[in-house]
């Protein structure tokens, strides 16, 4: 046998064993990688298992009624739960946190149009409930401002403490509120405050075909449950047009996971202008357990087994800077969703149904 073909043999032996190494090597690393996958998978789907099962009681947490300092006589004025008798006609929810520079020019809008439309029509009653999510800034004196301008019968503050998310800010403002109907708002104004009168005609329309007996229906409108969202999704094809692609790409994929996880039936489940009677935010808001973005999703969930009417009205928008979300609030959205959907389906979550 020659030097060549020995000297050849070895180098294609050589050759075929480098080859097998690296089909070896690329072998192992994608093994590694599914394995890895794998364990984070797992992971995940404990966390969110754990972390569902530590929130199955988040409905029940309904602290000792709050009280609300009058700034005016330095007096406390203890206020009313939700399964108490409606004192004013409406009700306006406003969480806020860190609003010092948007919430008065909101404010003056609101407390504007409240004022003229109450001297037009004397049995239009209302109250402002500003709930100051553990700010860090100035929010708390700007809130407290208003009440001394137009007393505390109008304008209440409620302070969290710390900050515990848009979703329990609401929570508290709708649990501890008067009116027959509950509107809540954004503090930074986006939704004119006057387009509330386009959510009230559509809930009295639905409330109208509900109760059958003749006769007032401002009188027993709140015993019936309906509820009014705001829409954006008139606004949505300028939207696409202006928008970066990564965030029409967001957007598109939020939707996706928001018909998975509620169903379909609502267009725009975020905007933050939605208006509920009495009877609907009792059922709502004693069992909602989601306590920041998401929140809204889980609102249609709720109404969807309570069988409450929903009505999509579009409103007013523009777009306010200084907006708080951002790419982490969408992970946490995200989240969310996932807790709700096997909180709810696997049946950790129990919705309560009392009708007092």
């Amino acid at each position: 046998m020659s030097v060549e073909f020995c000297f050849a043999s070895l180098c294609h032996r050589r050759w075929i064993l480098k080859e097998n190494m690296e089909i070896w090597g690329f072998s192992t690393m994608l093994e590694s990688l599914l394995i890895v996958a794998l364990v984070f998978g797992l992971g995940f789907v404990v966390a969110i298992v754990i972390e569902t099962f530590r929130r199955r009681f988040n409905h029940s947490h309904l602290e000792a009624h709050p009280i609300f300092e009058d700034p005016n006589s330095l007096k406390q004025v203890e206020c009313p739960y939700i399964y108490d008798p409606a004192e004013k006609y409406i009700s306006l929810i406003v969480p806020a946190y860190n609003e010092e520079l948007r919430l008065p020019g909101a404010l003056d809008e609101t407390m504007n149009y409240l004022q003229e439309r109450a001297g037009k029509d004397h049995s239009f009653t209302y109250e402002v409930i500003i709930v100051d999510d553990g700010s860090k800034d100035g929010t708390k004196r700007v809130g407290f401002d208003f009440v001394r301008k137009y007393k505390v019968d109008n304008v209440r503050v409620v302070l969290l403490g710390k900050n515990q998310g848009k979703g329990e800010a609401i929570r508290k403002g709708m649990l501890h509120s008067r009116g027959k109907l509950l509107l809540m708002l954004d503090a930074d104004g986006a939704t004119k405050v006057d387009d509330m009168e386009k959510l009230e005609n559509q809930i009295v329309a639905v409330a109208k075909m509900k109760h059958q007996p003749a006769g007032d229906i401002s009188e027993v409108i709140q015993d019936i449950p309906v509820v009014a969202f705001g829409s954006r999704a008139h606004l949505e094809k300028k939207a696409l047009a202006t928008r970066k692609w990564y965030r029409n790409f967001l957007m598109k994929g939020f939707h996706l996971v928001v018909l998975v996880a509620a169903g379909p039936g609502v267009r725009d489940t975020q905007c933050g202008f939605k208006m509920f009677t009495r009877a609907a935010a009792r059922k709502l808001f004693t069992n909602i357990r989601l306590k920041r973005w998401c929140f809204d999703v889980e609102l249609v969930y709720l109404c969807k087994y309570f069988n409450i009417p929903i009505v999509e009205i579009s409103v007013t928008w523009s777009e306010i800077p200084g907006s708080k979300v951002s790419p982490l609030s969408i992970l946490n959205m995200l989240w969310e969703m996932a807790l709700m959907s096997v909180g709810y389906r696997a049946g950790i979550w129990k919705i309560r149904n009392r009708q007092s």
